[in-house]
């Protein structure tokens, strides 16, 4: 069965051309760099911790770290900025031990339900082919009043201001986790909320920042319409160019003028 991620709609919403090129023709973009690598050991620091894992924060991230960049391609790794790579495990070291504290300060006593937890659940859509949405939740925290959380960590440099934060597209990540996590567990979607989990590289304090995400019935509503909207166009094999993306927020797109999109 045909499956379809967030990253992947993010995409499509993007450019459906793109979307094309990365998942249909399977043309390798971006494939990661140092920032790529240091989120990937902080996730994998702050899952360790959290399953109670017998580890030293600090070791283990610096061991991580070195594995993910050794793991990059090659004319990646021939461009390191080697200055960069020593403040990133400069970084690593200050932010690895702080994830249990931060959640303790937030959400008081609670019990971790799941790392990792993948999703792989059934999307209803009238398309010929049938599709389910893949993901996977950094974190899963359940509280003393019964409620459950869903926790997406994100790395970033001093954090993120209130355009971001509000994004549309950046928070349907995590309402299309609660979706299906609520499905997947029959659970009551209202006993559900959503945060994401900033951790700030040169923030001078609160280096980790758990803040709310709305996804109410609403939000959840507008969510799956767009996410059955771009499912029925990829379905049709419809992939315009979008244009006004070649040069976004976060850069321009790596086919932008080569062979693949000319």
């Amino acid at each position: 069965m045909a499956h379809v991620s967030f990253s992947a709609v993010k995409i499509w919403k993007e450019c459906p051309w793109k979307h094309k090129l990365s998942y249909l023709d399977r043309i390798k973009g971006f494939e990661g760099n140092e920032y790529t690598a240091f989120g990937t050991a902080i996730h994998s620091t702050y899952e360790k911790v959290l399953l109670k894992e017998n580890i030293n924060e600090k070791e283990y991230f610096q061991n991580k770290f070195l594995e993910e960049l050794k793991a990059l391609p090659e004319e990646v790794k021939n461009n390191f900025n080697k200055e960069l790579v020593a403040n990133l495990r400069k970084q690593g070291d200050m932010l690895a031990p702080l994830s249990m504290d931060a959640l303790k300060e937030c959400f008081g006593n609670f019990e971790v339900i799941s790392a990792e937890e993948q999703l792989y659940e059934p999307i209803k859509a009238a398309l010929k082919e049938e599709y389910n949405f893949k993901g996977f939740i950094d974190l899963v925290l359940k509280t003393e009043d019964g409620k459950y959380h869903v926790i997406d960590w994100k790395t970033c440099s001093w954090g993120w201001d209130s355009r971001k934060k509000t994004d549309k597209m950046i928070t349907y990540q995590l309402t299309f986790y609660k979706h299906y996590f609520a499905l997947k567990h029959d659970i009551d979607p209202s006993n559900i909320e959503t945060y994401f989990g900033l951790v700030k590289r040169t923030a001078k304090k609160n280096n980790i920042e758990i803040y709310k995400a709305t996804s109410g019935p609403k939000k959840t509503k507008n969510a799956i319409k767009f996410l059955n909207k771009a499912l029925y166009n990829i379905d049709k094999n419809i992939f315009l160019k979008n244009r006004l993306s070649c040069h976004g927020r976060f850069g321009t797109c790596e086919f932008y003028k080569t062979e693949h999109c000319k």
